[in-house]
């Protein structure tokens, strides 16, 4: 019975350590922008491209994901907040084997992009490299904002074939771009003395709280304009996504305001919460249902 256990626990420890929280929301914003892709194309629904497409988001991001926690390892001993993940706890030993691991799925994930199209490959190696290079780095935001924005890259491209630019495509990647500092620095905010302690000083941590409050507050009001602009400028959506997308980004706005005049841990953690799930995977889930109804 022990040796049951004993192995059904480290088979978990390789599922946590793929960080299947991130990347479940990674593969809801890539599905739906593959299915918005398809509500604009006319004929079959492409059921071969949507299934290929989500087994290279799916593969790439659980494999970007584990290839960050390996290369933190190191780091994220040190931190109350990271210092139970599998890796820093050595539940998983030697920590080479989920190298091994992640290396796998991201060739497999690439692969499968490959199949899709040369430029879904191209979107999905730029994602996954700089996923391994934002980390716990200066540099997190930035390639925070082009890691994030891979995989509904992929979804569009995958489905549409296109070989330009088009509107769609550059709208979610300005949401992105909004979204991205707002959950990076609010959690950074709420966890400042860990990430101190840890040695760790890069921006925003090097910047005063007072003033990072307030570029959030003027993110979290250009991530409403773009998500809003999606209704206008496409012309694709109906009263169903404009009204989600005004009350959640109403939301947005009010926890970023709360947080300006009340500037705290808790209310930085209540951003970073909101910015998760209850933002960009509804509004993206809302966004794929509407874009089929008639």
């Amino acid at each position: 019975m022990s040796i049951v256990l004993k192995a059904d626990y480290s088979f978990a420890d390789y599922i946590y350590v793929l960080k299947p929280r991130e990347t479940s929301l990674i593969l809801i914003i890539g599905a739906c922008s593959a299915l918005v892709a398809a509500a604009t194309l006319s004929g079959v629904f492409p059921v071969k491209d949507f299934i290929l497409t989500i087994v290279a988001i799916a593969l790439g991001s659980a494999g970007a994901n584990g290839l960050t926690n390996y290369l933190d390892r190191n780091v994220d001993v040190l931190m109350k907040r990271t210092c139970n993940r599998v890796l820093p706890a050595k539940r998983i030993q030697p920590p080479e084997k989920v190298l091994a691991l992640t290396l796998i799925l991201i060739i497999a994930g690439l692969v499968t992009a490959w199949f899709l199209s040369p430029i879904c490959f191209l979107i999905g190696l730029i994602g996954v490299s700089a996923s391994a290079i934002w980390r716990k780095t200066i540099s997190c935001t930035f390639f925070g904002i082009v890691a994030g924005s891979a995989p509904i890259l992929i979804g569009w491209y995958a489905i549409t074939k296109q070989t330009s630019i088009d509107i769609m495509p550059v709208l979610l990647f300005c949401m992105i771009a909004c979204w991205t500092p707002t959950h990076v620095w609010t959690l950074m905010m709420a966890n400042r003395e860990d990430y101190e302690s840890a040695g760790l000083h890069y921006f925003p941590l090097n910047f005063k709280d007072a003033d990072v409050i307030k570029m959030l507050a003027v993110l979290s009001i250009a991530l409403s304009v773009f998500a809003v602009l999606v209704y206008f400028l496409t012309g694709w959506f109906h009263w169903l996504y404009l009204s989600v997308a005004v009350v959640l980004s109403l939301i947005m706005i009010v926890a970023n305001l709360r947080l300006l005049f009340n500037p705290n841990s808790r209310n930085a953690w209540a951003v970073y919460k909101l910015s998760a799930f209850p933002y960009l995977g509804i509004i993206f889930t809302v966004m794929a249902i509407d874009a089929w109804l008639i």
